[in-house]
């Protein structure tokens, strides 16, 4: 086992195996021993991948950013190689996939070993972790709390010092909030910075991404340089950076522009500890040098929100007619929630469905014009520390009010899927009872190099994770997970 193995980042980790201070074996069973000693507890990997890891890690690995170091992919649309992808539902467990993914193959291109997937909800659709097919997912930093969703999985195994990186996607926030959560840094990439191939040409009409969520913003920077790009054929892909995203943490962010508030648009709750975090991060960038003012976009909430539900609705049925051919599935198959949902978009007329997206579209732009007068807009991640587990059951079949619980909590992350603009939870605050809380960064498009400039400033002035050290008050150490 490597010692201090929690004072190593993902390019740490590599950079002992380049140096041949440790090999790639090795760093993988130091974590399979955190999985065997924490897992049974988290339920975060729920498709082991432990024998073909380990043949892996004795093989000649790509000379990449991240050779040797151990990595586990979200259960939800990216397929492993002959490992079911199950997007969490028993619709899908036969679902064998015949290749990787292309964000698979670039991973493994980067040197990463596949260890394992994780836990996600049932077609990606809740903010938390707890499918009926593989149970709910724990919070590393408190029993009974969820990790958040969908990448739950991957969030609570970062989070535990499993490893310092995971998979994860985000239709909606599924990163970020997560990353809130859990304590970790989670950036969704600008709209098809990564390509969804060879499966899709997008996912959810635009508004998903993949990418990670990671101990240290320069893991997230670096294996965004290794992952990035289009595949030929794609429907769009943004400009590509000016230089690495790795070569971005290494510079200052200049004096920017930040404009913040703590209301939610359209007017749901703000937990005062959810405020308080966010005013704490906007004190800590004006301490930096920043021009910080409190401002918001104006747009049609109602609108947007209803177009935003609309496109889960006809995706919700679109996932479940792969399986069916068309129908509806037998009672059990999914749980009554995505049924639910998939009723509704299969009842959706074409028309109606193509005016929700010409709705988006529009607020994107009124959006869009907000950020001709600041680089950035800080919010809270989430509208309330990381809920019970529980709290987003899916055992309902009253899509409508749901979803509106669903919105409350997540008045701020939508957003960014819905303009396809990059955005960042930056894990500074934590609540009275110790549970951590996210601040909130939205960018304009393709300028993720400025979000990843303005975390590494903010981690040099502020680390929020000592690996190892119960000084943070963090999980990843012993006796500190559930």
């Amino acid at each position: 086992m490597i010692a201090e193995y929690e004072s190593f980042d993902g390019l740490g980790l590599a950079e002992l195996v380049r140096r041949r201070e440790v090999s790639a074996a090795e760093v993988l069973e130091t974590a399979l021993e955190r999985v065997e000693r924490l897992n049974p507890a988290l339920n975060a990997i729920v498709t082991p991948l432990y024998e073909e890891a380990r043949k892996t890690a004795r093989t000649d690995l790509p000379d990449g950013p991240f050779t040797g170091v151990p990595y586990v992919v979200k259960e939800l649309v990216t397929s492993v190689s002959g490992t079911a992808t199950t997007s969490a539902s028993r619709l899908l467990e036969g679902n064998i996939a015949a290749a990787d993914s292309e964000m698979v193959a670039r991973l493994r291109r980067a040197g990463l070993v596949i260890m394992g997937k994780t836990n996600s909800s049932e077609f990606g659709l809740a903010a938390a972790t707890e499918p009926a097919l593989y149970g709910p997912t724990h919070n590393p930093w408190r029993e009974g709390i969820s990790p958040g969703g969908s990448s739950g999985g991957s969030a609570a195994a970062v989070a535990a010092g499993i490893l310092p990186m995971g998979h994860a996607t985000d239709g909606g926030g599924s990163i970020r909030i997560p990353a809130s959560c859990c304590g970790l840094f989670g950036l969704k990439p600008t709209r098809a910075r990564i390509t969804a191939g060879p499966e899709g040409g997008e996912g959810l009409a635009g508004l998903a991404s993949q990418h990670a969520v990671t101990w240290s913003v320069r893991d997230s920077a670096a294996l965004l340089d290794a992952t990035a790009g289009p595949l030929p054929g794609d429907p769009y892909f943004p400009p590509p950076p000016s230089q690495t995203y790795l070569e971005e943490t290494e510079r200052e962010p200049g004096r920017l522009r930040i404009a913040f508030s703590t209301g939610a648009p359209g007017g749901a709750l703000v937990d005062p500890e959810c405020v308080a975090a966010t005013l704490d991060t906007a004190r800590l960038c004006e301490e930096l040098g920043h021009d910080v003012v409190e401002a918001a976009p104006e747009f049609d909430v109602a609108a947007a929100r209803q177009g935003f539900i609309a496109v889960f609705h006809a995706n919700t049925m679109a996932n479940v007619a792969r399986a069916t051919g068309g129908g509806l599935p037998a009672p059990g198959l999914v749980e009554p929630l995505t049924r639910a949902m998939a009723e509704r978009g299969r009842a959706m007329p074409a028309y109606l469905y193509i005016r929700h997206l010409q709705t988006l579209h529009r607020e994107s732009r009124h959006i869009a014009r907000f950020f001709t007068n600041c680089d950035l807009w800080l919010t809270p991640t989430l509208a309330s520390p990381p809920p019970p587990i529980g709290t987003f059951a899916t055992d309902t079949d009253d899509a409508d009010r749901w979803m509106e619980r669903l919105l409350a909590f997540i008045p701020f992350t939508w957003i960014a899927n819905v303009t396809g603009q990059p955005a960042m939870s930056v894990p500074l605050g934590r609540s009275r009872g110790g549970l951590p809380v996210g601040s909130h960064f939205l960018a304009r498009y393709g300028e993720e190099d400025l979000l990843f400039r303005l975390a590494a400033q903010i981690e040099r002035a502020r680390p929020w994770q000592r690996i190892g050290d119960t000084a943070t008050g963090g999980p990843r150490s012993a006796g500190k997970t559930v």
